[in-house]
């Protein structure tokens, strides 16, 4: 069993709870324990959303500097790919995943926090990218999806300076989707997904790719990506469900085919 993740499944919504007191700092074992339920979450038909917490007082501070900091060059060659493989594996969840962002989600916190589709966060939460203050980078994706999610002006103004943002400015810039009171940060994260589990789960899986693989080509080819997915909807249930409730003139029922 793992010793620092946990995964419940409640109502078609998965929680994934990083539980590694006091601060959730990611280190190896838990880095792979997060690659594990990710990829486990990729399986599971009962799976139509997923919640990504740490928990009432904070998301994720980082990385394991104490693990870090004897670290050679060479070591960390493997170790930092291994880290980027466990991040991946969230990004690359074909359900629709949130987090739900509390306190602290700093460093390797903020860049598990962007593998998510969205992010909810509680109004005292801080996010921010300090590596540059260990004389360091970003080195699970800060560099990479920051910017595509910001803009790079943005980006690299949290990346140069390693300034924390408050969750009303992460709000103001696009780095979260919605800021609540703390003690109704994860309650608001698992509305939404309760919501999305209930949609159309292969048309859901189809937008998020065709979002994600999108962002990382030309348009031309996006919208190949994009074409062929919503054509591939016209052969599952669910399309014929939402159509002909659309001509009823009534809420449609999804089953997920």
């Amino acid at each position: 069993m793992a010793e620092f993740v946990s995964l419940e499944v409640s109502d078609q919504v998965a929680t994934l709870l990083l539980q590694r007191p006091p601060m959730n700092a990611l280190n190896r074992q838990m880095q792979t324990e997060i690659r594990e339920a990710a990829q486990e979450i990729a399986t599971r038909r009962d799976i139509g959303a997923v919640v990504l917490y740490g928990g009432p007082k904070v998301f994720a501070a980082g990385a394991d500097i104490k693990e870090m900091s004897d670290m050679s060059y060479q070591d960390m060659l493997l170790a930092s790919a291994d880290l980027q493989d466990a991040f991946t594996s969230v990004a690359r969840i074909p359900q629709p995943t949130l987090a739900a962002v509390t306190g602290y989600a700093l460093g390797g916190g903020c860049e598990l926090a962007l593998c998510c589709d969205m992010r909810v966060a509680g109004e005292s939460a801080k996010l921010g990218q300090p590596e540059i203050l260990l004389g360091i980078i970003p080195g699970a994706g800060g560099t990479q999806r920051l910017p595509r999610l910001v803009g790079p002006s943005r980006a690299k103004d949290l990346i140069f300076t390693g300034r924390h943002v408050d969750a009303q400015e992460a709000m103001e810039i696009g780095l979260v989707n919605a800021v609540v009171p703390d003690d109704e940060t994860y309650d608001s994260a698992l509305a939404i997904a309760k919501r999305l589990a209930k949609g159309p789960a292969l048309a859901l899986r189809a937008a998020k790719e065709s979002v994600d693989r999108g962002l990382d080509t030309d348009l031309a080819t996006g919208l190949d990506i994009e074409r062929v997915r919503f054509a591939g909807l016209f052969a599952t249930d669910d399309q014929k469900i939402g159509m002909q409730a659309f001509v009823e003139k009534r809420p449609a029922e999804f089953t997920g085919n």
